[in-house]
């Protein structure tokens, strides 16, 4: 892994494209370079490129970077941005660059933070090494893909002050927080049930037989610290998610959306260590090995029940909303409310809840001007975000605990203060994984 030195640090800068363009002029309306924010996006495919349409659209921030191991994924991103700005200033813009590696992203000083949309299993390491380069961080959920690399990326953050925001953008569902506050303030009653439905589909690969590395195709680089495999296009790209050396499968794609908000509507009551235990149908398959049919059950020190089930929000649950597969259901002695994801439709029983007015004095969650401009306000005060790193640790590590369970297939004990298995030396070997070299924190 190459060192952030002073010499790599003077020479990117040196490599930075010097723009001077109606927009850096503050032209038509758009702030003056010397007061936007330099982005780079780091991981441009898939959900990277949407992430890096809403950025681009904000008029406070300038894309200066991409950077990705893929050049058929690199160069038409880095063509997208210079022409989404060549529109402000026809002709005149060039100032986006491109690069395969990220450690001369991190040395440029222009560079105010970087948005991480990588595959999970780069999660947890490129926020602690970005962070140690002194950059805010907008990261993909789940925020790491070991519940080990989420506590070494959340302590990072706050050992260099870094402002970060988990990209679980549900957190900025103005119903979501509603429903969240709800609960919170007891309008359920007393809560003792909270489940999440999570359906997947059996999932496989179809893959045979080993296959060349495309041209253009930092293989090596895109396996970082995960284990050496041969490639596979079926492995790479979207399909790593069903991967356990990469990804959680469900557990941590929409889980990472789904249990998060279960545990930022009942984190209060979710009182002391959790006795739990869970099984799992894994997918059998030469490439992709996660579970896609699963139930795991928590019970915490107060009683407090959490499900997690791959099974799909049951009808007379979801009440009038349609296509709400998965949600969550919050059960309390007085009332149900469940909350739909994506979208956050939301369904009462009584009706009446929904009603409900939220009084000053009372929990109040606040409200965002969305997901990604909440992390661009957050740059600018230095405060916290929707989904700041502890949380979001939190979150992927109720995900990881989940894959544990259905491999493991016996009862656990979990201390979420000291996130250590209760006296089973087996299960806390599963919270971290060795890194292949020269890959480390």
């Amino acid at each position: 892994m190459k060192h952030l030195t002073r010499r790599t640090l003077l020479k990117a800068a040196a490599a930075a494209p010097l723009v001077v363009s109606a927009s850096a002029l503050g032209i038509g309306g758009r702030p003056a370079a010397s007061s936007r924010i330099g982005l780079a996006h780091i991981g441009v495919g898939g959900r990277g490129s949407g992430l890096m349409t809403g950025f681009l659209g904000n008029p406070e921030v300038q894309v200066l970077a991409v950077c990705d191991t893929d050049a058929s994924r690199l160069e038409p991103a880095r063509k997208r941005v210079e022409g989404a700005y060549s529109q402000e200033a026809p002709g005149t813009y060039a100032g986006c660059k491109s690069y395969k590696d990220f450690e001369e992203v991190l040395a440029r000083p222009d560079i105010d933070g970087v948005v991480i949309a990588t595959p999970d299993h780069w999660h947890g390491l490129l926020t602690a090494l970005a962070a140690k380069a002194g950059k805010d961080i907008y990261c993909e959920k789940p925020m790491a893909s070991t519940i080990g690399d989420g506590r070494a990326a959340a302590d990072a953050i706050r050992r260099y002050g870094r402002v970060f925001q988990t990209g679980s953008h549900e957190r900025s569902t103005s119903s979501i927080r509603y429903a969240c506050e709800l609960v919170r303030n007891g309008r359920l009653g007393k809560l003792h049930t909270v489940r999440t439905f999570l359906p997947t589909d059996d999932k496989h690969s179809g893959a045979t037989g080993p296959v060349p590395v495309p041209d253009g195709f930092d293989y090596d680089r895109w396996l970082g610290p995960a284990p050496y495999e041969p490639y596979h296009p079926r492995r790479c790209h979207g399909s790593f998610r069903w991967i356990i050396d990469y990804s959680d499968g469900e557990l941590t794609d929409r889980g990472a959306h789904v249990n998060d908000i279960a545990l930022l509507g009942a984190g209060p009551f979710l009182v002391g260590p959790a006795e739990f235990e869970g099984r799992g149908t894994f997918i059998k398959d030469p490439l992709w090995d996660v579970p896609y049919q699963y139930h795991i059950e928590f019970t915490f020190a107060n009683g407090v029940r959490f499900i997690v089930d791959s099974s799909d929000a049951p009808t007379n649950v979801i009440c009038n909303i349609t296509k709400a597969h998965r949600g969550i259901l919050f059960e309390g002695t007085e009332a149900k409310l469940f909350v739909a994801i994506h979208g956050g439709a939301l369904a009462a029983e009584p009706p009446e809840l929904l009603k409900t007015v939220i009084q000053p004095g009372e929990v109040q969650l606040g409200r965002s001007r969305g997901h990604g401009q909440d992390w661009i306000d957050a740059m600018r005060t230095r405060g916290p975000t929707m989904a700041p790193a502890e949380d979001g640790h939190r979150t992927a590590s109720f995900c990881h605990l989940c894959l544990i369970a259905c491999i493991l297939r016996r009862k656990l004990k979990w201390d979420f203060l000291r996130e250590r298995f209760i006296d089973d030396d087996a299960a806390n070997r599963m919270i971290a994984r060795p890194m292949r070299a020269p890959w480390h924190f």
